[in-house]
């Protein structure tokens, strides 16, 4: 055996051998560095903010002195340069960021919850920081090498340089709205004009720099290839939106596309920038379905837990007889969604990973709507397990414009699983096509059908509690209500739960609930949500300049879509006719022709590349290769002043008309109650007593400084941060003033509203951009003595339930998640399950 494992082919004896001994010191190679990668990393977190700054500042200066002397070649002096960059930039920094920390507690929900957006401002720069660090730490120990590869080395210390100082002009906006806003507000606290303004101010500064070579650094080294490739996929994808192609025609292409931007970290990050700034809501609809394809979708449901039941069901628009909660023996009508379309269906996934009594019935069978050549998950076997004692109603994310429960089958399953209950999922109608309230109305018939009917769907029939009346009530109609449980009996827990936009209509659904005198469900799971749906700044708002998967361009135009703002739409009408799915099935018979032409370009791309590098090195890649349709549209000429224009200056003027405190905004009835946006009085956003004089304190030299400047940005004399060169925004500055309705901003609801809500348990990002959204909401419910919970995961995106899947740290949150919804499902008096580690 020994002679055989030692004999190679071709007469070379011990080849193999070699091989695997090269592969072996690679490896032990690798870890060496992993461990010493680890260590510094260990290292530069405990260190404190100043001794972090002072070591940068002296390995800058010695590696300045050191490449100023080694003559006057280009490459010495931009690394020179470089290096004294970073130590004006962490010098200037530095003092902005103690600041910051050392108010950053006043805003915290409660000592044992540090989180809010200025945390996760200082948080981000200091990991920054602690890259040039390190970064600097590797150039002054192997810069004499023969192998230190200078041009690779100072492409990465030029990005990080231009990342640190948009870091710094964030810290002088977030410095600016300590000032500006009220004791213990996160939000902008000015008129419409002058939100307007700061954002307009704000979405001019270079963004690039963080869609390239510093892409998700401040995020767990786990998730970042996996937001590189999104990167590449989102610019491959954008070169070909809106030219004929589409479904996989666009995704074939952009396989083949891709390469230059996998290896030009540079040009992958001004695209990046020109796609965020340029193309409309259409584009991130199209892009975020593309989970929605028949391949894709399938191939996340094998590597996802095996249900029995997955089944989607078509609600038909018949009105339905709700009992109220403060006398079961009267009814309230809910009738179906009506808003925009008119009646029309309502769709729902059921998934059980058991087959429960119920769940095969004739009137169940009914409701199954096909999915095509999809396989149906239902696998009747002879033995049915008995009805759950719960239910979990679930309301997906999207930005309100894209995705469905086919997007988030694999993580429901793994629930389904894991808590043993049924899961009702609702696949509400999208934006720009259904805006606010259509969703809402969906949701809401949903919800009230699934415990009217919740017989059939596993759990037994919850009991009925006792709120307030509402006065609309009428005489039972014989037949439509059941006697409630008898008092300590199981079979009675009903969770709403939602992530981002998802979780803001689980607030809305359980306010619409309880607004009508139904039943509300016994708590609500919320994954970062959205609840402040007004364009306005906040501390973790602006960390969306780098967050590549919620850009404050992209967020603003889902908003405004949801709000029926004016959108742009270009596509075909004959594609609108066939939807998504209709779409990919008549792409499939021209993939073979896409990959051809695809190879074509991919090929001819990289010609192009290497023929334009070998010519020079020091000028940027030609025009041509990076056109691009967001470019093209940037060079047409803008429309004259029509339909369009007049409906944006009607929804400026609303908006203006809205910003005063009076509730002249024209009122939405949504099938009974009314719509007005509250009083500035009705919402408490104020500190604690104690806090609020020390704010005050911190506050008041910076407010005395911001005023005397007329509002205007205080960057220091002789600091510039970089703009971008794309051109205008398009994005709405102006809040349209239904934003302003508590249906669609639940953190600008009046308390009375508020008291309604059951027991919230919300899970939110540090780093996410909405972060600041689950602070205030949960102050908000604190402040009413309501029960709510805030669980803050560390250095994970936005939408990581997605994710679950994908690293271990998306695994641990979203078992914080199931935790959340276990613990209402658990009835009272029961042992509550322990929190998993985060």
């Amino acid at each position: 055996m020994e002679l055989a494992r030692g004999a190679g082919p071709a007469g070379a004896p011990g080849a193999p051998a070699s091989k695997r001994t090269k592969d072996e010191s690679k490896s032990r190679s690798r870890q060496r560095w992993r461990k010493a990668k680890a260590k510094a990393s260990r290292l530069t977190h405990s260190m404190d903010l100043r001794t972090m700054t002072q070591s940068l500042v002296t390995l800058a200066e010695d590696n300045m002195a050191f490449f100023s002397s080694q003559g006057p070649g280009e490459t010495a002096r931009r690394l020179s340069g470089v290096f004294e960059g970073v130590r004006e930039q962490a010098l200037g920094l530095e003092p902005l960021l103690g600041r910051l920390l050392g108010v950053a507690h006043l805003f915290d929900l409660d000592a044992e919850t540090p989180a809010n957006g200025y945390r996760s401002l200082v948080h981000t720069a200091r990991c920054c920081l602690a890259h040039l660090l390190h970064k600097s730490r590797y150039v002054a120990a192997n810069r004499r090498s023969i192998f230190f590869r200078t041009s690779h080395n100072l492409a990465e210390l030029e990005a990080y340089l231009a990342a640190l100082t948009q870091l710094r002009a964030l810290a002088y906006y977030a410095q600016r709205l300590l000032a500006t806003n009220q004791p213990g507000g996160l939000f902008f606290d000015g008129d419409e004009g002058l939100t307007a303004d700061f954002l307009r101010e704000y979405v001019t500064l270079h963004k690039g720099c963080f869609y390239g070579r510093c892409l998700g650094f401040q995020f767990t080294p786990a998730i970042r290839p996996f937001l590189q490739t999104i990167s590449i996929g989102l610019v491959s994808f954008g070169e070909h939106y809106k030219r004929n192609e589409t479904g996989l025609g666009v995704t074939a292409s952009s396989l083949f596309t891709s390469g230059r931007f996998a290896i030009d970290p540079e040009l992958r990050g001004a695209e990046f920038e020109r796609i965020i700034q340029n193309l409309d809501v259409h584009f991130w609809k199209a892009f975020w379905n593309i989970t929605e394809t028949e391949v894709l979708s399938s191939l996340a449901n094998m590597a996802s837990a095996t249900v029995r039941v997955s089944r989607l069901l078509s609600l038909p628009p018949k009105a339905l007889e709700m009992p109220l909660t403060a006398d079961p023996k009267l009814t309230v009508t809910i009738s179906p969604p009506l808003a925009h379309t008119g009646p029309g269906p309502v769709l729902v996934r059921l998934i059980s990973y058991d087959l429960r009594e119920g769940q095969d019935s004739e009137e169940l069978s009914s409701l199954v709507k096909s999915e095509g050549p999809r396989s149906l998950e239902l696998r009747p076997r002879p033995q049915q397990a008995p009805r759950s004692r719960s239910l979990v109603v679930h309301i997906h994310g999207g930005g309100f414009v894209a995705q469905t429960s086919r997007s988030h089958e694999p993580y429901l399953k793994s629930w389904a699983q894991e808590l043993g209950v049924p899961i009702l999922s609702i696949d509400y109608s999208l934006a720009p096509e259904a805006p606010f309230p259509r969703a809402l109305e969906e949701c809401f018939y949903a919800y009230c059908w699934a415990v009217k009917h919740c017989a059939f769907l596993g759990p037994h029939m919850p009991p009925v509690r006792a709120q307030c009346p509402w006065p609309r009530a009428r005489a039972p109609v014989p037949g439509m209500t059941k006697p409630p449980s008898k008092p300590g009996s199981t079979g009675e827990r009903i969770c709403l739960a939602g992530d981002s936009a998802g979780g803001n209509l689980c607030f809305t659904v359980s306010l619409r609930a309880a607004a009508y005198g139904v039943r509300v469900p016994d708590g609500i799971m919320a994954a970062y949500p959205a609840t402040m749906l007004q364009s306005t700044a906040s501390p973790s708002r602006l960390l969306s300049l780098m967050d590549p998967l919620l850009p404050l361009s992209v967020l603003s135009k889902c908003v405004s879509a949801y709000a029926g703002g004016e959108t742009e739409d270009n596509s075909d009408s004959n594609q609108k006719a066939l939807g998504v799915m209709g779409l990919v099935r008549r792409d499939t018979a021209l993939l073979l022709q896409e990959l051809r032409l695809g190879a074509s370009s991919w090929l001819n791309s990289f010609l192009e590349l290497s023929r334009q590098k070998s010519q020079t090195n020091s000028v940027p890649v030609a025009e041509p290769m990076r056109r691009s349709v967001s470019e093209a549209a940037l060079a047409q000429p803008e429309t004259p002043l029509g339909t369009d224009s007049l409906k944006s200056l009607t929804l400026h003027d609303l908006s203006l008309r809205g910003s005063s405190k009076t509730t002249d905004t024209p009122e939405l009835s949504l099938s009974g109650e009314t719509l007005g946006p509250s009083t500035p009085s009705d919402v408490n956003f104020l500190l604690r007593s104690e806090d609020a004089s020390e704010e005050a304190e911190v506050r008041g030299e910076q407010s005395t400084k911001d005023k005397a400047h007329g509002g205007g940005t205080t960057f220091p004399e002789g600091f510039h941060p970089r703009r971008s060169s794309q051109g205008a925004t398009r994005m709405p500055f102006y809040s349209s003033p239904i934003a302003k309705n508590p249906f669609m901003s639940p953190l600008l609801a009046p308390d009375s509203m508020l008291q309604s809500l059951p027991p919230v348990h919300i899970v939110a990002c540090a780093l996410d951009p909405m972060l600041d959204d689950s602070v205030m909401f949960a102050r908000r419910l604190r402040s009413l003595d309501k029960r709510v919970t805030l669980r803050v995961v560390e250095d994970l995106p936005h939408g990581f339930l997605s994710l679950a899947a994908l690293c271990r740290e998306t695994r641990q949150a979203a078992a914080l998640c199931v935790e959340r919804i276990r613990l209402i499902l658990t009835p009272p008096g029961a042992a509550a399950p322990a929190a998993p580690p985060i």
